[in-house]
């Protein structure tokens, strides 16, 4: 497709999505009818296709791969799938599971939808995000347009240092796995209407799950990995940012980025109020906190602090001209978050990859590196200096393994050469 025509599309498809949100924005109370056509409008399935094949992925339980649709043809595999859907014959197949591994040793489970179901739910969700964007809290700060989560620790920063001397970290148990179907739907159905939209939703929730060559029917939860499953999330537990802001927001400020969430207070009643609410919305929703995970952090005398999206909150004693003492509010990497790099930096320069080049190599940890850079750029620059030095290191055992030599004198030679090779740093002012 000619670059006229893509921006011809794109122009299109965002005429339609401000409309919808303008209208959705104007009156809160209004429910959408006729969206379901506009979900298989050739436009919208171009647009959704384009979105897919940027983000990649695997192929689903049909093994078929965005390579595949290319070669099949896209113009004739959206056709069919605009003759499906518009006919109402669209029916998913199971999403594929495979299981990633987390730090502390367990797996998260991630569903993968096929291909041709990734475009039909990247298209409902340009068509229907619109709706929700407009009726969705200010506190929400994950998988949303224009929001990232350092938004969301800006908040925390402003909130705690405002007198906010106590926060609830909580933790909802098994998140995705529990979400109530027909609480979910009720949810959705708040600002839609459409009964075909419904359905179709309704047919993703219970597509099933495909593991080990059998299929595990879905009475409950949304699996994660699906394009639509996000917002989803989001729709649900949007229900907690309504009642928060309706009854509870006296007792502290909620900040939530998808399913992790904190609620900064200014005083231990306070605090405590708000866990026992957090529990009761909890109960409606049909979910539970993590007993373990959940907790009342006192932020006072700089002893105690949290950590949220990876990074640690910690409050520390300052000075002022004058010499008076406060304590402010200070963020930076968290320990996990710096393991998670080691370990990712060590398997990246193991005796696997002793076969890619130096060269080759740099260039791989430096895309790495901007990434790790730009999400942890907040952090003080002794923190990353250190994550900087460790790359190095590796770097050199990795090096003199791929040449078989240890010679320790060599170390800042190396390091050295390295950076003139363009290695980059992870800490900002280096």
């Amino acid at each position: 497709m000619n670059v006229k025509k893509t921006n011809n599309i794109i122009d299109k498809v965002r005429q339609l999505q401000r409309k919808l949100y303008q209208s959705a924005k104007k009156s809160k109370s209004r429910r959408f009818h006729a969206l379901y056509d506009k979900i298989y409008r050739k436009d919208i399935l171009w647009r959704a296709w384009s979105q897919v094949k940027a983000n990649k992925g695997s192929a689903g339980v049909d093994e078929q791969t965005i390579v595949d649709i290319e070669t099949i043809g896209v113009e004739k595999v959206l056709e069919a799938i605009q003759k499906q859907v518009s006919e109402g014959k669209y029916n998913p197949p199971p999403v594929l599971r495979t299981e990633i591994p987390k730090e502390n040793g367990k797996k998260r489970p991630l569903g993968i939808p096929t291909v041709k179901d990734r475009i039909i739910q990247t298209a409902t969700k340009i068509v229907i995000e619109p709706i929700f964007e407009a009726n969705f809290k200010e506190c929400s700060y994950g998988f949303r347009p224009k929001r990232n989560q350092h938004q969301a620790l800006d908040a925390i920063r402003r909130a705690c240092n405002n007198k906010g001397m106590w926060v609830l970290d909580a933790d909802i148990s098994g998140y995705f796995d529990n979400i109530n179907h027909s609480k979910l739907l009720l949810l959705v159905e708040r600002h839609i209407s459409d009964r075909r939209v419904i359905k179709l939703i309704r047919k993703w929730l219970e597509a099933g799950i495909m593991k080990d060559d059998a299929v595990i029917e879905s009475k409950i939860g949304s699996p994660q990995g699906g394009v639509i499953s996000p917002l989803l999330a989001n729709i649900y537990l949007d229900y907690l940012d309504t009642v928060w802001e309706k009854y509870y927001k006296h007792l502290g400020i909620l900040i939530r980025f998808a399913d992790d969430f904190v609620v900064v207070c200014k005083n231990y009643k306070a605090v405590k109020h708000a866990l026992n609410a957090v529990r009761l919305i909890m109960q409606k929703l049909e979910l539970n906190l993590n007993k373990d995970k959940t907790k009342v952090i006192f932020l006072w005398d700089g002893k105690e602090g949290f950590d949220f999206l990876g990074y640690h909150n910690r409050k520390i004693k300052a000075k002022t001209i004058n010499g008076r003492i406060y304590y402010v509010l200070k963020q930076w990497i968290s320990k996990k978050s710096i393991k998670k790099i080691s370990d990712k930096v060590k398997k990246t320069l193991s005796r696997k990859t002793l076969c890619v080049s130096t060269e080759e190599m740099i260039k791989t940890l430096n895309r790495k590196i901007v990434g790790w850079r730009n999400y942890y750029g907040l952090s003080p620059f002794d923190k990353l200096a250190k994550i900087d030095k460790y790359i190095r290191m590796r770097l050199v055992f990795w090096f003199n393994n791929k040449r078989q030599e240890r010679k320790r004198k060599e170390f800042y030679n190396l390091v050295s050469f390295f950076n003139d090779t363009g290695l980059k740093y992870v800490a900002q002012n280096s």
